[in-house]
């Protein structure tokens, strides 16, 4: 695809997002003398069916009914507005309120979550929340303000692994010469470059056409994005190395956040803070569902020695130690 397309499909996307905005607000001072109420437009790039999804639903049901219906969230899923970079611009210039993204796309936009992408940096998933419920992880929600993204909580995305279309990932040296579908962010590049792959940068929606025609041989992620992209209908080869943990993250524009009182503000907090106890559930109980799905289409299962991973990714780690503010945080999380 050509620049100038590309161009006009996110300036398309930019003035569809503009109009909604203008309507959104056109019916907010409408509705506002009547019934006092105000619409959060909530836009993401998962489908219904995905654990994270049933997780903002919760967070809408919880928001709506502690303020009695004052506050409206108003879903977008399946990158309806665009994908994650694009939706948390739009959350920068005040087009709409609320999104969830990776982590590792947070990292693009204020680097302080570069730090949930380093491999094997947490022990287990107990390890992983101990530290974003606590000092560091409020931190980091913190830490987007300054850049007109707030983060509000975290949600659990279990752990990422390779799946290969031709062969099993068993050791690192079965990545050499294998190109592998990354996140557009350093971070994920470096790892898998590390490890002994060849990173290829692309958009989660470019990946199950990419995987058929093989200009990629693999990619790594969990394994309810391994099943809602029917990625596994390409993919028999999954491998848990769970090399990394990277967490999704429930993000509010400042230009909105600041729109809200003291109370409005505590009622989406509260609710944001009590979904994330029932999106945990929600994600055990579709992993169970999903491995079965996967046994029945023939996916093949495979569970390496992970210090052999560990070892070779050690070089991404060290990277990021040289950083003193990034050796601080890694310090506070290997000391939790």
């Amino acid at each position: 695809m050509d620049r100038f397309r590309l161009s006009n499909i996110l300036r398309f996307r930019l003035v569809y997002s503009f109009a909604v905005m203008v309507t959104g607000l056109f019916m907010l001072s409408s509705c506002s003398e009547i019934q006092d109420r105000k619409v959060l437009y909530f836009a993401h790039t998962l489908p219904t069916s995905h654990p994270v999804h049933k997780g903002i639903l919760a967070m809408k049901e919880s928001a709506e009914k502690k303020s009695d219906g004052k506050l409206q969230i108003k879903i977008f899923p399946d990158g309806q507005l665009g994908n994650e970079r694009e939706v948390l611009e739009l959350l920068q210039i005040g087009s709409i309120a609320m999104t969830k993204v990776s982590a590792a796309s947070m990292s693009n936009f204020a680097p302080e979550y570069k730090v949930t992408g380093i491999p094997y940096l947490f022990r287990d998933r107990e390890h992983l929340f101990n530290v974003l419920e606590g000092e560091v992880g409020k931190e980091l929600l913190e830490s987007g303000s300054e850049y007109l993204l707030r983060g509000l909580c975290f949600y659990d995305a279990g752990a990422r692994s390779f799946y290969a279309k031709k062969k099993p990932v068993n050791t690192p040296s079965d990545l050499d010469g294998m190109k592998i579908r990354t996140m557009n962010d350093q971070m994920s590049v470096d790892m898998v470059n590390t490890l002994g792959g060849s990173a290829t940068p692309m958009a989660y929606g470019e990946l199950y056409t990419a995987l058929q025609q093989n200009v990629v041989d693999g990619a790594e992620n969990n394994i309810p994005s391994f099943v809602t992209s029917n990625h596994y209908e390409v993919c028999k080869y999954y491998t848990f190395d769970e090399h990394t943990m990277v967490p999704d993250v429930v993000v509010v524009g400042t230009t909105f956040w600041n729109q809200l009182n003291d109370q409005e503000k505590q009622w989406l907090q509260e609710a944001a803070d009590e979904s994330v106890a029932k999106q945990k559930v929600y994600w055990e109980d579709t992993v169970k569902e999903n491995m079965e799905v996967l046994k029945k289409a023939n996916v093949q299962f495979f569970y390496p020695d992970k210090t052999q991973f560990s070892s070779k990714s050690t070089p991404v780690l060290e990277k990021m130690m040289q950083e003193p503010e990034m050796k601080k945080v890694i310090e506070k999380i290997q000391a939790n």
